[in-house]
């Protein structure tokens, strides 16, 4: 899934789009920024509700892929510009961290890859998880 993929598949609104569109590798959910440096994976996207330019600079830090806000929480402008800076990609929605975290770990999570062991069989084709 790439991160383009966020806005299409998961009705999300873009707030900062400049960015290069690239494979997401997993996905972290953490409003603690000590936390999200210390176990969040590169690649990544971080779900949260943490609408301020730190967000980024760990993001950045860690090599995150892209945020996504949540709660309908809104990006002030000095987090654009920050994320602008970085093309880092930001998200928003109304949905909860823990609706997003559920939609985002069922498409990538490797247990629910058609080809996994782990995946359960279902008539269309995806995960039954």
């Amino acid at each position: 899934m790439l991160i383009s993929d966020l806005e299409a598949r998961f009705g999300l609104e873009p707030i900062q789009g400049d960015y290069e569109d690239r494979p997401l590798l997993g996905g972290y959910c953490s409003d603690l920024l000590s936390d999200v440096m210390a176990h969040a994976k590169a690649g990544s996207v971080l779900v949260t509700i943490q609408a301020h330019r730190n967000s980024v600079a760990v993001a950045s830090l860690v090599g995150l892929s892209a945020l996504i806000l949540c709660n309908g929480r809104q990006a002030p402008l000095d987090m654009v510009e920050a994320a602008r800076a970085e093309r880092l990609s930001i998200f928003g929605t109304i949905d909860s961290q823990f609706e997003v975290s559920g939609k985002l770990w069922a498409k990538l999570s490797p247990a629910t890859a058609p080809d996994s062991p782990d995946a359960l069989d279902a008539p269309d084709g995806q995960s039954g998880r």
